[in-house]
């Protein structure tokens, strides 16, 4: 029998739940779709939200050829077979078939390569599938020639329609008497990702007998993950989860744990550039300025990695998590700047004052531009107190120092220099 995600993959736009940003009515991507005018595309987003299936539904709604590779083991061989397959389906102005690439970020370079003239002479229509950024993961001729389209996780209201359709459509669950009393469990476990929810669903209705009512709890639900991890792992999906495990560990200061879970996604095979890249963030967003060289062990962790490799590489990405776990840890960089966003979103494009603007010509110069700029090494200690934010959200404060030993000697610092300004 097929699995319950399969038997219930929509065939068509109305029948495809969530990204109604990209597919609902007027949205961009189907607007794209109903002109018949679709640009090559990427496709990112986290797993289970529709990638592989949105794909498919273009090729049925558009009636175009449909060929796919999988990233993982297709080589450059195969993407030039499948290239050569295409151009002989192309008869008079039939329009070019679709070449769908899942997990595209895992494409070398090389093989990246093979698909450009393809791309560009308009052989195929591309479609690749990413769940990593595709910035760094394709390469830019080959994204240039690509509109990249961001898939969401699927929200409440979403993953329960799923469930729901799933009981009343599914023509096996359809003729068994199923209650969903509570769906906390069924939600938490899935994490927005559809195909984990019917694969976490499937396992749940198959307990007890066919003939009973079966009535789903939070505790079922739980109970049945528990005895069952195998199987509701069985597709790789911890990818994210232990990802999430790692940065938390290192993030709560536990260099047990963050090297564990370490170890966990190198014997995965997991991207080593991957790893490396999330420690860059959390060398910033949880630890910043307690210890500005974290930025920096993680930067050069990244580029240490990009230069021997593994097996060697595993050394210092365990060096680098131990620094960051027993570094002392301070988001207030990543505090300030949520805090100034918010402002801007909200106050818009204020001017900025006329004596902090540049004034590279005479004219600007006339029209006061730079005027009463107080150049800060003319002063003692080469500060100067004047203001430096617009009018109109003059006094706002973004930057609260952290509670540490190192943003303890900043908040000295500012408050001996404007006081109350920086009083706090």
């Amino acid at each position: 029998m097929q699995p319950l995600a399969d038997r219930l993959r929509p065939t068509s736009l109305e029948n495809y739940v969530g990204q109604k940003h990209l597919v609902g009515p007027d949205a961009i991507l189907r607007k794209a779709i109903e002109s018949g005018n679709l640009p090559s595309m990427i496709l990112w987003g986290p797993p289970g939200v529709g990638k592989t299936t949105l794909a498919s539904i273009i090729s049925k709604q558009l009636d175009r050829p449909f060929h796919t590779l999988s990233a993982v083991s297709s080589g450059v061989k195969d993407v030039r077979e499948t290239i050569e397959k295409a151009k002989s389906q192309r008869f008079f102005n039939a329009p070019n078939p679709i070449l769908f690439i899942d997990e595209i970020h895992r494409f070398s370079k090389s093989q990246q390569d093979s698909l450009l003239g393809a791309v560009e002479k308009g052989i195929v229509t591309l479609i690749g599938a990413t769940t990593e950024n595709p910035s760094f993961e394709v390469i830019s001729a080959l994204l240039s020639r690509c509109q990249v389209y961001v898939l969401k996780h699927l929200d409440k209201e979403e993953l329960i329609l799923l469930v729901n359709n799933a009981l009343e459509k599914d023509e096996y669950l359809r003729e068994r008497d199923i209650e969903v009393s509570e769906y906390e469990a069924l939600l938490m476990f899935s994490g927005g990702d559809a195909r984990k929810l019917l694969n976490v669903l499937e396992l749940v209705t198959n307990l007890g007998q066919k003939d009973e009512k079966l009535v789903i709890t939070n505790e079922l639900v739980e109970n049945s993950i528990q005895q069952n991890l195998a199987i509701y792992d069985k597709t790789g999906e911890m990818h994210y989860d232990i990802a999430s495990a790692f940065i938390k560990s290192m993030r709560g200061s536990d260099p047990n744990a963050s090297v564990y879970w370490l170890a966990r996604m190198i014997e995965g095979g997991e991207d080593i550039e991957f790893i490396a890249r999330r420690m860059i963030i959390l060398a910033s967003e949880d630890i910043g300025l307690a210890n500005p060289n974290a930025l920096l062990m993680a930067t050069t962790c990244l580029q240490a990695c990009r230069t021997v490799g593994l097996p060697e590489a595993r050394i210092i990405l365990s060096q680098a998590a131990i620094y960051l776990a027993t570094s002392p840890k301070s988001n207030s960089a990543y505090a300030a700047i949520g805090k100034a966003q918010a402002l801007v979103q909200k106050t818009g494009n204020l001017p900025v004052p006329l004596p902090i603007r540049n004034a590279p010509t005479n004219l600007m110069k006339d029209l006061d531009y730079g005027k009463n700029y107080q150049y800060a090494h003319d002063f003692e200690k080469n500060f100067s107190a004047m203001e430096f934010l617009p009018e109109e959200v003059k006094g706002s404060q973004f930057f609260d120092p952290g509670k540490n030993a190192a943003e303890e000697r900043l908040r000295l610092w500012l408050r001996e220099r404007w006081k109350t300004k920086y009083g706090y």
